[in-house]
């Protein structure tokens, strides 16, 4: 209950200071390592071995990882098979596999029969195989906790979709619990628990389940019972539950976005594609459920792009990096880190975080840095012969913000629009930009070649201006004093495309929005502190921050490095260190970034859900609310042009990939044969 407590205020600490500065997303863009070369077999060779090119958790931190058990099953493989060339893959040439794997239960008790269950992930999300020797048929986990509730007779413990625990009666020796399941209040099952026989846990096993009988859908692990004069109590320590009434049947003849030919063998399933694959420039294709390529706006010489899984639920959500495995040095970038800023198009990035000297599992003073500089991109409305060329930019804590002065990285804003989107408004309307900003029509003139706009802060005047669309000059320029002490801040751009002037209505049509949060500007000084990075120093374009004290990567926990980042470190010896950086976002609440939420473990991308908190935790006893458990160990994107060698494998990755590869090959050879 402190753990949940002491996070739960850090959250709420965390979103009252960033509030102000931060603008509600639709939607989290997770993303692979960055392919970078001068077309598909450039790439094959680059990052793979010339024939085959694994796209695994490592690069992937999207697929499934636990970082306690080190365990991984998904990866897609880019094969140079016939028709693989330029920007395409061949027919069959792109493989995604994933096979069953044994992971531990949250709730740790082997004796009791908790020590391991089936898992696979499919399409980067989390998946338990009805039967543990069988991938075609998978329901979604619901729940893996180690945590302690403590229930009345008569309260309901809230499992998440739709499920729930209600405990009926103890009895008056204070030894037993009648327990029953319930799925959208209807009962499904129910059993009377003894403590002190032995036989803690109930395991709930129902029959049809696509088909499948004696399929254990929830498993409770009781941990004591009592009888008092006012307060009938059970206390739940380990729980485990899958969605069982929405699981799902994978057919041969199933059809995944470009993956259509469905093979399963036993725990593997495989699934490649008929036709060919192209990665059309400055496009999504999607290739299985919602994981995409994305290609980078580039000529027709150079090839860029990466997989990504766009997160659209509101909610609570992880995203995590690649893991670090023992105590060598490590360093991520935008490469190896998805919450760190990233273009594509440019192939920019500005963050790195990195850690050197680590002594068993502590960070010495002044290595753990946090570095970032000012870097250009182009603006989202393409239009160089008008000014829209190109912008500074400089991520923070891996968000995205706008340096006030080109050449100095200690005063940022957050960028609040950057859109080449058409839109037309009449006179009288404003324009929601966000965060409070607004554009109003205030006229159009009556030749229906000038409109004169204004622009407004929570509704106050800021500037306005008159523009001409026959004169060349149809940018508008806002630029304000004293912000941050800084003159001449350039805080919105507008470009203004055409005028009309009817007989019913006067338009505009805008075409280029750009804009910053200049009313939260900051200034950051040398003497800040930035969570435990607190040593700081502004060199003209680059900010860089490091540790003055040591930084314990604790075992099993989470640790703040800075502003709503935070280390996830395995539970393993020391002489076994994992870990991995993470940071955590808010969909449809107005909060790009926040701290560490008091919630259950989940996937990385995937909302965030636990048991509602309405019931009573036992007084004194810890609760642990954890984060994801997924990311691996990554690699250093090279710069355009550049060569870089094929990439060793993660430590731990080597057995389920040896597997899948060699399976793969299997199968190639035998298609193509």
């Amino acid at each position: 209950m402190k753990r949940f407590v002491a996070v739960s205020l850090a959250v709420l600490m965390l979103l009252t200071v960033f509030a102000s500065a931060a603008s509600a997303q639709d939607v989290i863009e997770v993303r692979s390592s960055v392919f970078n070369g001068s077309d598909i077999d450039d790439i094959i060779d680059t990052y793979g071995n010339g024939t085959i090119l694994p796209i695994d958790a490592s690069r992937f931190p999207i697929f499934y990882y636990d970082i306690d058990d080190n365990v991984s099953t998904e990866v897609v493989f880019i094969v140079d098979v016939p028709g693989t060339e330029n920007n395409v893959i061949g027919e069959g040439g792109l493989v995604y596999i994933t096979k069953i794997q044994p992971i531990g239960y949250e709730y740790d008790n082997p004796a009791a029969g908790w020590d391991n269950y089936s898992l696979i992930g499919f399409g980067a999300r989390k998946a338990i195989p009805l039967k543990p020797d069988k991938a075609d048929k998978l329901a979604q986990l619901v729940l893996d906790s180690d945590d302690k509730y403590t229930i009345r007779t008569g309260e309901l413990l809230d499992l998440g979709e739709g499920y729930a625990i209600e405990a009926r009666q103890v009895d008056v020796d204070g030894k037993k619990v009648w327990l029953e399941f319930t799925k959208d209040g209807e009962f499904v099952d129910d059993e009377i628990i003894s403590v002190d026989t032995g036989d803690n846990t109930w395991d709930v096993e129902l029959d049809d389940i696509q088909d499948e009988d004696d399929v254990v859908v929830l498993r409770v692990h009781v941990n004591q019972v009592f009888q008092g004069a006012v307060d009938s109590i059970a206390q739940i320590e380990g729980l485990w539950l899958i969605d069982y009434a929405n699981a799902i049947t994978i057919e041969s003849d199933d059809e995944f976005g470009e993956l259509d030919d469905v093979s399963i063998m036993g725990d593997t399933l495989m699934v490649t594609n008929k036709d060919t694959i192209t990665l059309t420039r400055d496009s999504t294709d999607k290739i299985l459920n919602n994981v995409s390529f994305k290609t980078a706006d580039t000529s027709s010489d150079v090839l860029r792009f990466y997989l990504m899984l766009e997160v659209k639920e509101p909610g609570v959500h992880v995203i995590g990096g690649a893991a670090s495995f023992g105590a060598g040095n490590f360093t991520w970038d935008a490469s190896n880190f998805a919450g760190f800023f990233y273009d594509i198009d440019d192939n920019v990035e500005t963050e790195s975080l990195s850690v050197s000297n680590i002594d068993g599992n502590v960070i010495p003073e002044g290595d753990l840095v946090y570095e970032t500089s000012i870097e250009n991109v182009a603006y989202e409305y393409d239009n160089a012969a008008d000014g829209w060329n190109q912008y500074p930019v400089i991520g923070f804590f891996a968000q995205k913000y706008v340096p006030l002065k080109p050449e100095k990285a200690d005063k940022l804003s957050k960028l609040v629009l950057d859109s080449d989107d058409k839109y037309t408004i009449r006179t009288g309307e404003l324009l929601d930009l966000g965060e409070g900003y607004a554009i109003e029509a205030r006229q159009v003139d009556v030749d229906g070649k000038k409109v004169w706009l204004e622009f407004t802060k929570d509704g106050e005047f800021v500037d306005d201006e008159i523009i001409s669309v026959d004169t060349g000059a149809n940018t508008w320029e806002v630029e304000l004093d004293d912000i941050q002490d800084e003159d001449d801040v350039v805080v919105l751009r507008v470009h203004v495309n055409q005028v009309f002037q009817g007989a019913v209505d006067s338009i505009a049509q805008i075409e280029g929005l750009w804009l910053i949060d200049y009313a939260n500007a900051m200034t950051i000084e040398s003497d800040d502190e930035f969570g435990n990075l607190d040593d700081v120093s502004i060199n003209g374009p680059t900010l860089t921050i490091s540790n003055e004290d040591t930084f314990t990567l604790t075992l099993d926990s989470e640790e703040e490095i800075a502003e709503g980042m935070f280390f996830k470190i395995g539970d393993t010896p020391v002489n076994e260190l994992r870990y991995f950086p993470f940071v955590v976002r808010i969909l449809g609440v107005g909060n790009e970034t926040v701290g560490l939420p008091g919630y259950n473990e989940t996937e990385i991308g995937e909302e965030v859900t636990q048991p509602d908190e309405d019931v009573t935790e036992t007084p004194g006893e810890g609760v642990t609310e954890e984060p994801t458990e997924e990311a691996t160990a990554g690699e250093t994107e090279p710069v355009e042009g550049e060569t870089t060698p094929a990439e060793e494998g993660a430590p731990g990755f080597g057995v389920v990939l040896g597997l899948v590869g060699l399976l793969a090959v299997v199968y190639l050879f035998r298609r193509n044969n």
